[in-house]
């Protein structure tokens, strides 16, 4: 059995590829869950019946009109439930709920033989309320003190020690804005019932397995009685990991009660008002520095916008504490988290899954407080690099392995943009243009790979070769457009030794692959490559047995390459088709199940100390923008980034996620911008931003102007897949140097020094509100002037 990270002759990974179902996508032909509808017969349509109040007790809920609208087959309600009324793993979600705990909570379904019919029976339903006061914004959250779950607490060395050695302190707030996921295909699942009772779930999750578990609780029944299929998904980004499961829920219950196939499926104003968006937080400060601008010490609160209920908001809280470092060595540090607990709707998985959140505030600190230390922004982010060779630990006890890839991305960045020379022309131009300005900032990342509860990291696979030498892969990860399913074929290939066209790869099912983990935490290929290469392994040791004998050789010297077996030394050949069909005849076991664990993994959440991660993706970008400084309206440049994926399994499809995940990052930090009605009035808690047209996406228009991404070179992750290393996340937060660059040209608006405050979104308004805190500072003369400065004594 060959070492994990080391790759055959001619192998098909790293071989540049379109996706698997490319063609599918642009055709139209690509089927989704909501389009099988449509090959079912005798279908009910379920519609939610909302409640348009952020809070209240239901004191009455009359079903009987809605009983009485033409086509209308049954309203389900908590009464209807036979096992336990609740879609959370943390058992705080009501699936019928007798609490209103956000605007458009939903309290019953109606069943419908028309999605119509179903809508009008939905609006006939009667609700009656009983108001109660709803905390809307984590900043009421903190004065109300309205938190749930855990408040982890993560420390290391001696802070206050650490503050006293420190020439500059400086303290502040920070309070940053959530994210939509807005996957192009909204939630949805179809349930049907089989002659013996059994459920069939077709739904678009990123967790099949947990999909089963929480329809099981509802329905009372065994996991074998319940089948979940995921066939693909449109867009998935978190959202999809954990809020699918109440969903196929309803749609279960219905066919269980009906006998019908029922289909499930949101509108988009329904998808954005009901399920959750990345966390929003709220983060206090302090921090220290050395004259030299070395960080001493660190001490810090997060909080985190759960929204109504837990939901993942623990562990995402979690990776942001565990992300609060970033690329930096931070020896002493203090970080406190809590989960503010308000009448929104329930915050959930987001690319990066807390992550970006953490990292955001060290770098949006680091960018503000450069000016203030008389430091270039690129100067004080390198003074505080984790460094090679010197035993360095984060904060929650990890070694840092792997530390000179994040000066390695950085250099090479430097290198490929050019930055000496542009930043001197950068100058000049600002120099030249009293209204518009132009900036360039670089940041780095360091994500962690794994999910940070140990149990999760497995993965699990079949592999099926037929007489004729085809094969069929099984495995338990999802498919949301990322390319998963491309680099699973490439996996199964390469480890058998035959041509990709002779790999096939069937949707996810919980009947195939069972107790999977959710397609999430970057961590898809690590685990499901991991699982695929040991099925594959096990039949291709048997197989080389088969080969050995008839070519007259060892089968520790048979190599199978590009579907023809040969023995080292010899110019015998057996062809694949040959080879699979004779141990067939020998009765050699064709199929394998294959099975992932990452090892070395160790974490203690309530001590908030461990291992948790097998290594750290590396990445650094450089933005360049330019700023109008009467509009604050702003264009992209240049964008220049380097990104460790270690050996890349699928080149194409890795630039692709790079690319992706720095334009979603961007739109997160400059355009997305969640708002809530926070008024006293009756609409208290409403989402006001419903739809694409008061929701800004980035569109063509926010594209950068020249993007150019570069995959690191010689980066052989030795423990790993094929030496790949993950890819999904990471690249998202390298979108922080287009903050930072903004954050840069507008303090360019002042005299140098100036610290500027950026809000987050950093929207074309909030630009231009700092550029006008910037003029005004800068017009009053005020020495050292700062947009919200923080506060900075000399120790």
């Amino acid at each position: 059995m060959s070492h994990l990270s080391e790759r055959p002759e001619k192998p098909v990974v790293g071989v540049s590829m379109p996706h698997e179902s490319a063609y599918q996508h642009v055709t139209g032909t690509a089927l989704y869950t909501d389009d099988l509808v449509y090959r079912t017969k005798d279908v009910l349509h379920a519609y939610p019946v909302q409640v348009m109040k952020a809070h209240g007790r239901i004191t009455a809920l009359r079903t009987e009109p809605a009983l009485a609208v033409p086509g209308v087959v049954r309203v389900l309600t908590g009464a209807d439930v036979p096992g336990e009324n609740d879609a959370g793993m943390k058992h705080d979600e009501p699936l019928f709920p007798d609490e209103v705990m956000f605007h458009g909570h939903a309290v019953a379904w109606v069943l419908g033989e028309t999605l119509e019919a179903a809508r009008l029976g939905a609006a006939a339903v009667e609700v009656e309320l009983e108001e109660k006061p709803a905390i809307v914004t984590v900043g009421e959250a903190i004065a109300a003190e309205s938190f749930h779950g855990a408040r982890p607490h993560m420390e290391t060395g001696d802070v206050d020690a650490g503050f006293a050695d420190s020439a500059h302190i400086f303290t502040g707030e920070f309070t940053f804005a959530g994210q939509e996921h807005f996957y192009l295909e909204t939630h949805a699942a179809l349930a049907m019932v089989d002659e013996g009772g059994q459920l069939f779930i077709q739904s678009s999750t990123q967790h099949p397995s947990e999909t089963q578990e929480i329809v099981s609780h509802v329905l009372g029944v065994p996991a074998h009685e319940i089948t979940v299929q995921c066939l693909r998904m449109g867009g998935g980004f978190g959202g999809k990991e954990m809020q699918p499961h109440g969903f196929a829920a309803i749609a279960a219950l219905g066919a269980k009660l009906t006998g019908r196939p029922v289909r499930f499926r949101l509108n988009r104003t329904q998808d954005l008002t009901m399920s959750g968006k990345r966390h929003g937080f709220h983060a206090s400060w302090k921090i220290g520095f050395d004259a030299e601008g070395r960080i001493q010490a660190l001490d810090a609160t997060l909080t985190a916008d759960g929204g109504w209920s837990l939901d993942l908001s623990e562990p995402v809280l979690a990776r942001a504490l565990c992300h609060i470092d970033n690329t930096y060595w931070i020896p002493n540090a203090r970080v406190n988290g809590r989960i503010a607990k308000t009448n929104t709707v329930s915050n959930t998985a987001f690319r990066g899954f807390g992550g970006p959140q953490g990292m955001l505030v060290i770098e949006d600190i680091l960018g503000r407080v450069a000016p203030q230390l008389g430091l270039d922004p690129i100067e004080l982010r390198e003074r505080n690099f984790y460094q090679p060779g010197q035993g360095q630990t984060t904060p929650y006890g990890q070694l840092v392995t792997q530390a000179d890839r994040i000066s390695a991305v950085w250099e090479q960045v430097k290198e490929n943009g050019n930055l000496a020379d542009r930043k001197r022309e950068i100058a000049a131009f600002n120099a030249a243009h009293p209204h518009t300005k132009r900036a360039i900032a670089l940041t780095g990342i360091k994500f962690g790979i794994s999910f940070n509860l140990t149990a999760f990291n497995q993965g699990g696979a079949l592999v099926l070769i037929y007489k004729d030498g085809s094969v069929l892969i099984n495995h338990g990860g999802t498919e949301m457009g990322q390319g998963l399913h491309t680099k699973m074929m490439q996996v199964a290939a390469t480890t058998l030794g035959i041509p990709l066209h002779k790999v096939r790869l069937a949707p996810t099912r919980t009947d195939k692959v069972p107790n999977t983990s959710a397609t999430a935490a970057s961590a898809g290929a690590d685990l499901n490559g991991g699982a695929i290469k040991n099925a594959c392994e096990q039949l291709r040791e048997r197989l080389h047995q088969v080969a050995g004998t008839q070519l007259g050789g060892n089968a520790s010297d048979v190599r199978i390459v590009e579907g023809v077996a040969r023995v080292l030394g010899s110019d015998k050949e057996l062809a694949w088709d040959d080879l699979v069909r004779t141990a067939y005849f020998q009765r050699v076991q064709l199929s394998a199940s294959g099975f992932y664990r990452t090892e070395g993994l160790h974490w203690d959440a309530q001590a908030f100390r461990g291992t948790p991660f097998k290594y750290f993706s590396n990445g650094a970008a450089a933005t360049e923008v330019e700023v109008d400084g009467f509009t604050g309206a702003y264009k992209i440049r240049r964008v220049d980034i380097v990104h460790d994926v270690g050996d890349s399994l699928s080149p194409m499809i890795d630039i692709g996620q790079v690319e992706g995940g720095f334009v979603q990052g961007a739109g997160w930090l400059t355009l997305e911008d969640l708002r809530w009605d926070t008024s006293d009035g009756p609409h208290r808690g409403r989402l006001q931003t419903q739809a694409a047209s008061t929701y800004k996406l980035p569109s063509f228009s926010e594209m950068p102007e020249e993007f150019n991404v570069t995959l690191m070179e010689n980066a052989t992750e030795e423990g790993a897949v094929y030496g790949s290393k993950a890819v999904g996340e990471p690249p998202l937060m390298l979108a922080f140097s287009v903050r930072e660059a903004l954050r840069q040209a507008a303090a360019a608006f002042g005299p140098a020094g100036t610290s500027v405050e950026l809000a987050s979104p950093a929207t074309p308004e909030a630009v231009f509100w700092a550029v006008e805190s910037v003029r005004e500072a800068s017009a009053e003369g005020a020495e050292g002037s700062a947009v919200g400065s923080t506060a900075l004594s000399n120790a």
